[in-house]
């Protein structure tokens, strides 16, 4: 079952590897090295190297191999499957659904849902889940079905070879196309949160403006590596922040010169206006690229056709 420490003080700024040893010391280094490499063991939910850093308060979450590697309930959560095959399910996930049992919330998460519909997959760590979208983030999504694909779609991941492209509307103006390279790690103060720091781990977003509306704007975002929150930690960072946004915009930015009506659509808004639209990756069989997209959910449609309505 999983298992989730935190990194003490006296353990920060040292390797992945030689930490979860000293968190998990039923377990030898050499098996720790291996479970990090395929998967099993993750700092703040995001897949890693033996050799990263950790920092202080990171998540450490280990889920072994067991004879049953998850102890979740199969439950019938309602989910929308775009495509399935024997090796993987692509999955169009709705704002609102969590990805999988944690602290705080121990059912109706969509490795629940996964488990009643595909019952093999109580067989896979988390489900078959190989990455994530934040509770309040829709679009695709990739589920893993084989043992063997799992496996490959990590190493995909981790060779980042896997494309993931984005949709988001935001608060602000911007022009053309540029990146933030910022590092990005657990917040000092909040451990929610994430934030830039500087001894944080390598994170990597593309943005390229889709649409202006006045001071609102509609932006394309493709990531290259998949830190906790990146793109709203990212946005928020360069005073963008993601229309309803609780986490990195509390204060709820309205752009200056909105109306009335505006104001009170912004920030009324009830998830961030983030969806992944598209995620695309080499076939391993034909070693074709393979894409698979999730059109923008109305509620994000309607925000866009609001703010064009009342600016």
């Amino acid at each position: 079952m999983t298992v989730i420490k935190n990194v003490p003080k006296s353990l920060a700024n040292n390797r992945l590897d030689k930490v979860a040893a000293s968190l998990f010391p039923d377990f030898s280094r050499t098996q720790i090295k291996k479970w990090i490499l395929e998967g099993r063991i993750l700092i703040n939910g995001d897949l890693s190297k033996p050799k990263d850093m950790t920092q202080e308060n990171d998540e450490i979450e280990i889920n072994p191999i067991e004879e049953k590697k998850v102890s979740w309930e199969k439950e019938d959560i309602h989910f929308d499957v775009i495509y399935d095959c024997d090796d993987y399910i692509i999955v169009n996930k709705n704002p609102g659904l969590i990805m999988h049992p944690g602290s705080g919330c121990y059912d109706g998460t969509l490795a629940n849902g996964l488990i009643f519909k595909y019952p093999e997959l109580v067989n896979l760590p988390r489900s078959g889940i190989v990455h994530r979208l934040d509770k309040d983030t829709s679009g695709v999504l990739l589920v893993a079905r084989t043992e063997k694909f799992r496996n490959f779609f990590i190493q995909q991941m981790q060779e980042r070879n896997v494309k993931k492209e984005y949709i988001a509307v935001v608060v602000g103006s911007t022009l053309g196309s540029f990146s933030i390279e910022d590092p990005i790690g657990r917040d000092k103060f909040n451990r929610t949160k994430m934030s830039i720091r500087a001894d944080g781990k390598e994170a990597r977003t593309f943005i390229k403006l889709n649409e202006r509306i006045n001071n609102y704007s509609v932006l394309d975002v493709s990531i290259e590596t998949g830190r906790t929150h990146q793109i709203r930690v990212h946005l928020s960072s360069k005073k963008l922040p993601i229309v309803g946004d609780k986490t990195y915009d509390p204060a709820k930015s309205v752009a200056k010169e909105s109306s009335h009506e505006l104001v009170e659509i912004i920030r009324s808004f009830p998830r961030q206006a983030l969806h992944a639209k598209l995620l695309s990756f080499e076939c391993p069989e034909t070693k074709k690229q393979i894409s698979y997209e999730a059109a923008i959910p109305k509620d994000i449609n309607n925000l866009i056709l609001d703010i064009k309505k009342h600016s």
